[in-house]
């Protein structure tokens, strides 16, 4: 181990779209601030922000029907879809900034215009889609959405999933001509380009964070192993973030932070079905979401996605979920069983017993063999053929288990953003809308751990002219809404 210490204002751990953003906005506030950022593997994005890693859906709640329960009553919520629709307007907006100050290069690159669509096939379904219609059109963000039951209206709008369908079949969708496909991977790299050309962050690969302890003085060392030298050494940190995706949880518990206590993660891996047939793969240009099976996390729902990655035009269906004991895709078959103990294991424990769907659901999945994992493929385009697809891996995600109010292990399938009380240290868990919503998750992390740099009218001023829209809901202000949103299309070129 070299006894030589190094000394920085800021560590990130984790090479992926949570760290680099954060590091950007910090950077941003912060320009005299040293940073070090340490990934594992041997360059950055290559876990969960890598594009075939993820839907690569720009998440804005336009076409994910599961952001909009129907209650008992009969109405719909759409807090959630609002709210969601809300944090990726702020991704949007410091993105454009990015590209009008020359640290990000070629949106195209990483975003693109590509319409969401929700499709159902039932009676029911289509019932609660036209409901759902109903109540979001009329809300600023979702205006221009578009909602049909006429098969020539769907034929334009989605053709390959329309061919070889009966007339009298009951079915429904929504379009909304605003959605995006983002390539996350790409957007991670040039952040991190840009920090490292900048002198503003190093940025270690194959280093791998061992151990994380508290000093004297209230700062925190990172241990940390050189894979390519196998050379350990220690860093010391006034703030440290832990954005190592899968592996969040095991490092947290290192730092023997309370605010951690009684977490756990349950591992849910996935697969997509590729498209190998430029002809049919140009046929199609919208992502297409369906309802999830009963028992389904939110991140099986269903869909027929145009991805855009590394300037091809590419279609995925899927995900079907997967099951493995590794927290990452790069991971370890130990990962499970290593990050449970006495202060998880009864949550743990809890989860399984009152989610049954959810296990019968992951073991029928599992259990699937190629041709049935086809035959959903069918229910959204019924002319698809065996030969244009192959089977490919997706990442790793892990869903966070926590103690509700009462004591009881409870499933999340958002984010948790985890902080110590003095804001020297915090960390994110969870999956989906993850890299979506990134810029609004870092955002609540510097009101929590930077609360009074985040006073200063510096700071005000800076995120104000980063993010027209921070700290302001866009729903209830239409004109904002309208106006920063035209400077996004321009600054993107969607």
């Amino acid at each position: 181990m070299s006894n030589k210490k190094q000394k920085v204002d800021i560590v990130l751990i984790g090479g992926g779209i949570m760290s680099a953003t954060l590091a950007t906005l910090l950077n941003q506030l912060m320009p005299d601030a040293t940073m070090a950022v340490y990934e594992r593997l041997d360059a950055a994005a290559k876990e969960s922000s890598d594009a075939w890693n993820n839907a690569g859906t720009g998440h804005s709640a336009f076409c994910e029907l599961n952001y909009t329960p129907e209650e008992a009553d009969g109405t719909i919520n759409c807090s959630k879809a609002i709210s969601i629709a809300e944090q990726f307007e702020l991704s949007k907006q410091l993105w454009s900034y990015l590209i009008k100050n020359n640290v990000l290069h070629t949106p195209k690159d990483f975003i693109n215009t590509v319409p969401h669509c929700s499709f159902v096939q039932t009676e029911e379904d289509v019932a609660f889609l036209k409901k759902r219609y109903d109540a979001l059109s009329t809300e600023p963000l979702f205006k221009g959405m578009q909602y049909s039951e006429d098969m020539k209206v769907l034929k334009e709008w989605f053709p390959l999933m329309m061919k070889g369908r009966k007339g009298f079949e009951k079915i429904a969708a929504t379009k909304m001509p605003l959605g995006t496909d983002v390539n996350f991977g790409n957007l991670t790299t040039q952040l991190f380009n840009f920090l490292q050309q900048q002198n503003a962050a190093s940025i270690y690969l194959q280093h791998d964070v061992k151990d994380i302890d508290r000093n004297d003085d209230g700062s925190w060392e990172i241990e940390v192993k050189d894979l390519i030298n196998d050379e350990t050494k220690k860093v010391d940190a006034a703030f440290v973030f832990v954005g190592a995706g899968g592996g969040a949880l095991k490092l947290l518990n290192k730092a023997g932070i309370d605010e951690v206590d009684g977490y756990g993660g349950f591992p849910v891996g996935g697969k997509w079905l590729k498209c190998n047939n430029p002809e049919v793969t140009g046929n199609h240009h919208a992502k297409v979401y369906g309802k999830a099976d009963i028992g389904a996390p939110p991140m099986s729902v269903p869909h027929l996605d145009t991805r855009v990655i590394n300037g091809k035009k590419e279609m995925l269906f899927g995900p079907y979920a997967g099951f493995s004991t590794k927290f990452l895709k790069h991971g370890s078959f130990w990962d499970l069983p290593s990050s449970l103990d006495f202060d998880n294991l009864l949550p743990m424990i809890q989860v399984g017993i009152h989610n049954i769907p959810l296990t019968k659901y992951l073991i029928d999945q599992v259990r699937m063999n190629f041709n049935e994992k086809f035959e959903a493929l069918q229910k959204f385009y019924p002319t698809a053929q065996q030969q244009d697809w192959e089977l490919i891996e997706a990442g790793q995600r892990v869903q966070v288990i926590k103690k509700d109010e009462n004591g009881e292990g409870t499933l999340e399938f958002g984010t948790e953003l985890i902080y110590t009380k003095d804001g020297s240290l915090a960390g994110l868990l969870g999956a989906s809308p993850g890299a979506s919503t990134a810029v609004a998750i870092m955002l609540n992390l510097i009101k929590k751990c930077f609360p009074q740099q985040l006073q200063s009218p510096g700071w005000q001023q800076k995120l104000v002219a980063m993010i027209p829209g921070y700290d302001k809901q866009l729903n209830e202000d239409e004109p904002l809404l309208q106006k920063v949103r035209s400077y996004a299309f321009e600054a993107l070129g969607l």
